[in-house]
């Protein structure tokens, strides 16, 4: 087939081989923890140190010797405070990579799925963000993320982007890591903020629909959000996470309306993911539920 013909003769999303960019980060472990469930899929699995982005002719030649099919893009600068130093660090990872690979995944015929944040927002909605609500980031992390969305959808037509909110899981640097790590410190005193409000997601359900909608070969292509449903504060996330493992009565857990960071945070940034279940059929689980799942698989 000749390269002009690519567009026009698509194949069948799953058909191939499918990538998994940044495979070593805390989505892209979940990833590689629950592909074993769809071995009628094939799947590349590569770290950042294996496969950077941000050297197009490195990705391009990785494409043309692989066939991919689905490109999943896990690797991200998500270093929210760092990021408003490291401004052009942020974009380059978050938004120029991230245009090269939607223009090789175009010229390859590739689907490309795409994680963004709930950080597009600036929290100042009362109500759960939907997709057609117009995005304002606050912060540079979230501003380089929203490029990152608008160059694929300027470039590509197959293409899934999902905007996710407060990730967690057992994997990598996250809040639900961190609070179980403090809370083993000798008279350990956590100030946690009650002064933003969002949805806790398990890294893991999101990987889950995302393989589920491969296998399913949806091709309901556009911009999502997926999270987690319900609603709650950091301080409220922090003492779910304790009471679960049995932990809330050694740790001095105290509320902050006062927590000073570097980056500005919205306020509210829950994020309505109707638009997934009912497009793509994915299921939408309660943060709380999700969390006692994860706890107890342990």
């Amino acid at each position: 087939m000749k390269n002009g013909e690519k567009d026009s003769c698509p194949k069948n999303i799953g058909d191939g081989n499918i990538l998994i960019t940044g495979a070593n980060g805390q989505l892209g472990r979940c990833f590689q923890k629950h592909a074993a469930d769809f071995d009628h899929l094939n799947f590349l699995f590569s770290s950042s140190e294996e496969l950077d982005i941000t050297s197009s002719v490195a990705t391009e030649r990785f494409f043309e010797e692989n066939a991919i099919d689905v490109c999943i893009n896990c690797a991200a600068y998500t270093k929210v405070e760092q990021a408003e130093t490291e401004i052009e660090k942020a974009f380059l990872i978050n938004a120029e990579a991230v245009k090269d690979l939607a223009k090789i995944c175009k010229k390859n015929n590739t689907v490309l799925i795409h994680f963004s944040t709930d950080y597009v927002f600036d929290g100042e909605k009362d109500s759960p963000y939907l997709e057609s609500d117009s995005p304002n980031p606050i912060n540079v992390y979230g501003a380089s993320k929203l490029k990152g969305e608008q160059e694929i959808q300027q470039i590509l037509e197959r293409y899934f982007i999902f905007r996710t909110s407060w990730l967690y899981s057992e994997f990598g640097h996250n809040f639900y890591k961190t609070i179980l790590r403090k809370s083993e410190e000798e008279g350990a005193k956590l100030k946690i903020t009650t002064e933003q409000t969002g949805t806790p997601t398990n890294a893991n359900d999101l990987a889950k629909a995302v393989l589920q909608l491969i296998s399913d070969e949806n091709e309901n292509y556009g911009l999502y959000h997926y999270a987690n449903t319900g609603e709650t504060t950091w301080h409220g996330f922090a003492e779910a996470v304790l009471k679960n493992e049995g932990l809330l009565n050694q740790v001095n857990l105290q509320k902050s309306n006062a927590y000073k960071t570097i980056a500005k945070r919205p306020e509210h940034s829950v994020l309505n993911s109707r638009k997934a279940a009912e497009n793509l059929g994915v299921s939408l689980i309660d943060w709380k539920e999700s969390l006692h799942n994860l706890q107890n698989s342990k």
